[in-house]
């Protein structure tokens, strides 16, 4: 790992020309083939940025490195492809830490293009899964991603609090409230981990919910609004990774 801020931009730099050009040239691996190395290329990109925590975009960087490439070409690559494939390496980068890939997928369904925030995010998700409410909170998100996912039409941003009539769905609904106002700055911060364990905190309201309270009911309104703080039970958690994969 260079020592230097010279000497990390310059490994960082000749990294990312090196998978833009390759890319751009229409020479990307294929199956285990990888004669210009490209798969270290990107690895040595992701562990640049994590382990000396450079707050950088691969977005950013690989549409400089591709405008570099279409100075020379004289028509610009497009960035995308080499984004997935950087992105794809993050799962073997942290095989090599023991970290599982359940984990590391948990945060990749949402895609975050910064490398060190999706640490932040893998290992966040990897202390939550430590946690005695973990493998509760992590069931009921699955339960609820199965409900939304079969919804047709659009879900109500806002909970009717009117609408509330069991007292499960009413506790429910002031825990969300509650715990909104604690975790926002949280994840406005990047402190990942502190709004988990902080949302971890939701597990006996959730379980009492779906023990006392029916979703999927025939009053219209009432399954709307219900299907509405779900909606928002999950918006919460989904704003570090989506736990129904673990």
């Amino acid at each position: 790992m260079p020592s230097t801020n010279t000497g990390r931009i310059l490994a960082l730099a000749e990294r990312l020309d090196t998978l833009a050009g390759i890319f751009a040239i229409g020479m990307k691996p294929t199956g285990t083939k990888d004669p210009f190395a490209l798969r270290r290329a990107a690895l040595g990109v992701l562990r640049i940025i994590i382990e000396l925590e450079l707050p950088l975009d691969l977005t950013d960087l690989l549409d400089t490195a591709m405008q570099n490439v279409a100075e020379q070409l004289g028509e610009k690559p497009d960035s995308a492809e080499v984004l997935t494939y950087v992105l794809e390496r993050l799962p073997a980068y942290y095989h090599d830490q023991g970290i599982g890939a359940e984990l590391v997928e948990a945060v990749a369904v949402l895609r975050p293009t910064q490398p060190l925030d999706f640490d932040q995010r893998v290992k966040a998700v990897a202390a939550f899964r430590q946690l005695a409410a973990s493998e509760s909170l992590a069931a009921a998100n699955k339960r609820i991603s199965n409900i939304l996912c079969k919804v047709e039409g659009d879900i109500a941003e806002a909970v009717d609090d009117s609408l509330l009539q069991e007292k499960a769905e009413k506790v429910l609904a002031a825990a969300i409230s509650a715990q909104q106002e604690k975790v926002l700055p949280l994840f406005a911060d990047g402190h990942y981990e502190a709004a988990l364990l902080s949302l971890a905190e939701l597990r006996e309201p959730v379980d009492q919910f779906f023990d006392d309270v029916m979703v999927m009911t025939d009053d219209e309104a009432l399954k709307n609004n219900r299907l509405a703080l779900l909606n928002h039970l999950r918006g919460l958690f989904l704003r570090v990774a989506d736990l129904s994969v673990l």
